[in-house]
């Protein structure tokens, strides 16, 4: 597509992708300039979330990356500048975030517990709420991404896969009540997970993905993660981000071995 587009653009056109997990340097491979394709990644709904995760490829040059930098401020927007890696920061995130939670519902943990498990972290939306926003056909495709790149941490869900073949929206009606022929399609485990249980599996995950993340250099530090998930997904402000709350919940030193964040940023101690 990218390679038709050139063709009929002047040879300074900016070319921008909005794809929330698709690589960046791949869709550029065979331009012959690739350094003017960029990632301008905007988040549902676009008229209100306030995020713009501007992704620079292997191949990305300053004018366009400034271009973009420049766009986003027109618009409005707080952009955030990430590197080219699967699903970028605030997708990764929210897919390790729900890839925990549906492999706890596979695995026998009622649907009905999962999805209030994290009312205590006071999250704008639930987890199959938010299944049913994004879409389950484009939920499954980030998280076919991610699984791609990181198969030990992001399993396929097979009950995902069944809402996405029988055409479901979600496991909600357009009154918002409990789809008993979408739950239907759910088959059981035998080891569910309490909500507390639950709660502490995802802290862990979100905890050893964030330090991956920012070893990998996919931002600049761990201030910039907690923008974009306040930014781009909604995360309660008044928790200071994600990663002060880790800290403080001592998820950050039980898995990393530290915190984030230094004593007293975000946090009493």
């Amino acid at each position: 597509m990218w390679a038709g587009v050139e063709k009929v653009v002047r040879d300074d056109c900016v070319l921008a992708t909005n794809t929330s997990s698709l690589s960046i340097t791949a869709q550029g491979a065979g331009l012959a300039h690739p350094e003017r394709l960029v990632g301008l990644h905007f988040f549902n709904p676009v008229a209100v979330m306030p995020l713009i995760e501007v992704v620079r490829s292997a191949a990305t040059d300053d004018a366009t990356l400034a271009t973009a930098f420049a766009i986003g401020k027109k618009l409005g927007k707080s952009c955030v500048g990430v590197s080219d890696k699967p699903a970028f920061v605030v997708n990764r995130i929210l897919t390790r975030w729900l890839s925990e939670v549906f492999a706890a519902v596979d695995a026998g943990t009622p649907v009905e517990v999962a999805e209030v498990a994290f009312d205590p972290w006071g999250l704008p939306m639930r987890p199959f709420a938010l299944l049913q926003l994004v879409g389950p056909a484009v939920a499954q495709h980030v998280a076919a991404t991610l699984h791609a790149a990181y198969p030990d941490r992001f399993p396929f869900s097979e009950n995902i896969a069944r809402l996405v073949s029988a055409g479901k929206p979600g496991i909600y009606t357009a009154d918002r009540t409990p789809d008993p022929s979408a739950l239907a399609l759910f088959s059981r485990g035998e080891h569910p997970v309490s909500a507390s249980e639950l709660q502490q599996r995802c802290a862990k995950a979100l905890a050893e993905e964030i330090r991956l993340m920012l070893d990998e250099g996919v931002v600049a530090e761990a201030q910039d993660i907690d923008l974009c998930l306040i930014l781009g997904a909604g995360w309660p402000f008044h928790l200071g981000g994600i990663t002060p709350f880790l800290d403080r919940i001592g998820v950050s030193e039980q898995v990393n071995g530290e915190r984030f964040l230094p004593a007293g940023v975000a946090s009493l101690r």
